[in-house]
Parts: structure tokens; C-alpha cells; sequence
């Protein structure tokens, strides 16, 4: 009788301490998926000026201001335009 009381004892601490093991594990993961969503939503934060930061130097204007300015170019007369072809001798 004192066997099984005592095996059914140990039983009892282990699983107890099975379960507080369990317990401690899932509050860890749980701060850690709360770090990893706080690092995403950062990811997202800077995603976002990224983007605003791409489409400011990708504007028509800062494009053309660049090209004068860095690049000496300048819009071309219409009588340096010329126009090409490129369908001739192609079959419908």
C-alpha cells in the first residue's frame, strides 16, 4: 500500500511539474510572438516611408530637375526629333 502511495505521489509531482513546465514555455512563447508582431509592425512602419521615400525621388519632376540639372540634358527641339519606322517591311 505504501508503494503504490508513494509511486502515485511521485506520479502527482511530475505530472505538477510538467504542467508548470508547460505553463512557463507557453508565456514564454507568448512574449516572444508579442516581440516578433511589435517587429513586424515596425517592418510595415518602415515599409511605408520606404515607399513615400521611392515615390518622392521617382516623381516626374525630380527626375527631369536631376537630368538638367546633374546631367546637362534639356527637352530637345522639335526639329531634332526624329521619328522612326520600325513596322516597315514587317507582313500584316
Amino acid at each position: 500500500m505504501f508503494r503504490v502511495t508513494m509511486t502515485l505521489a511521485i506520479l502527482l509531482v511530475l505530472c505538477a511539474l510538467s504542467v508548470v513546465t508547460a505553463r512557463h514555455q507557453a508565456r514564454k512563447l507568448f512574449i516572444d510572438l508579442q516581440a516578433e508582431q511589435e517587429r513586424a509592425r515596425a517592418l510595415d512602419i518602415e515599409w511605408g516611408r520606404l515607399q513615400l521615400e521611392q515615390s518622392t525621388w521617382a516623381m516626374h519632376a525630380r527626375i527631369e530637375q536631376v537630368a538638367r540639372q546633374n546631367l546637362q540634358m534639356a527637352v530637345p527641339e522639335p526639329k531634332q526629333i526624329h521619328i522612326l519606322n520600325l513596322m516597315r517591311g514587317v507582313a500584316p
